[in-house]
């Protein structure tokens, strides 16, 4: 495996501003001698950990690139900017790692006809968001021709900014303030903004979510189906919020009825391959 740690600032100045400092880390597997002597182009995975808009979760992050660069994608995983660092920040940061894919497309063999964008809790809006306003006008302004995703996957998302369901504290850092207006919800609730442009879309979440409810995920599977939508969706009944890989890896104990919740990096490998083989 090679590693590279891009600065997306040092491509982009504009990103810089306020101190931010949005950094890329691709894994992808050796060119050398006997690898890939054909020059075929891999799927892509694009990962945005969570952390309440206030951190970005390292566990959801490298831990995730590993799993999936086995199974023959390239992974990147975008350390976005946070608190104070308010919306549109974070989805012009995405638009600047899949400008940054898509020039290197060919030096890292990426097929940019199938990337997915995967997200964790806060990680998961942030994917959700820019998977159906990618084209949105802050996003324009500074990406012109900001890239369409060909996948969604979403772990345990925060989805919607409506109470009594919603993860407040991520709406408060994204947009920057406690007293979110009408705007402020509807923009920022992604079961709003599902249509026929929206991607597939793979979700899992636990029952027993306690700190971002199931309901995040049934709102935005309600309206994949409502808009045509091609989606899988697994709920497992038991454990806790931020799970990641569900194994000793990412967390320090799993109990037997929590470990059944590993199975969404096997299933949403299989979802995937049959997406696209």
């Amino acid at each position: 495996m090679q590693m590279q740690t891009i600065h997306l600032k040092d491509r982009f100045p504009f990103l810089g501003e306020n101190g931010c400092d949005p950094i890329l880390t691709a894994y992808l597997p050796f060119d050398d001698i006997g690898m890939n002597e054909k020059g075929e182009n891999r799927p892509c995975m694009l990962i945005c950990p969570g952390g309440a808009y206030l951190f970005c979760c390292e566990k959801e992050g490298e831990p995730i690139a590993l799993h999936f660069l086995s199974e023959g994608f390239n992974c990147f995983v975008l350390t976005y900017s946070c608190n104070p660092h308010p919306f549109p920040t974070q989805l012009c940061e995405v638009a600047a790692a899949m400008e940054t894919i898509y020039e290197n497309a060919g030096t890292w063999h990426c097929d940019t006809e199938k990337i997915v964008l995967t997200g964790f809790s806060a990680g998961g809006h942030l994917a959700a968001h820019y998977a159906n306003a990618y084209n949105c006008a802050e996003v324009r302004e500074v990406f012109p021709n900001s890239k369409r995703v060909n996948a969604s996957l979403l772990s345990y998302p925060v989805i919607t900014a409506k109470s009594p369901t919603a993860h407040v504290k991520s709406f408060y850092t994204l947009a920057g303030t406690t007293d979110l207006t009408e705007e402020h919800i509807a923009r920022f609730s992604c079961e709003n903004l599902v249509s026929h442009d929206t991607p597939p879309t793979f979700l899992w979440h636990t029952a027993a979510d306690e700190n971002v409810p199931v309901a995040n995920s049934l709102l935005y599977a309600q309206a994949l189906a409502k808009n045509g939508i091609s989606f899988e969706m697994h709920i497992f009944p038991s454990g806790i919020h931020g799970l990641a890989t569900v194994d000793t890896v990412t967390n320090n104990t799993v109990d037997a009825k929590t470990a059944r919740a590993h199975e969404w990096l096997a299933k949403s490998k299989e979802w995937l391959h049959q997406l696209w083989d």
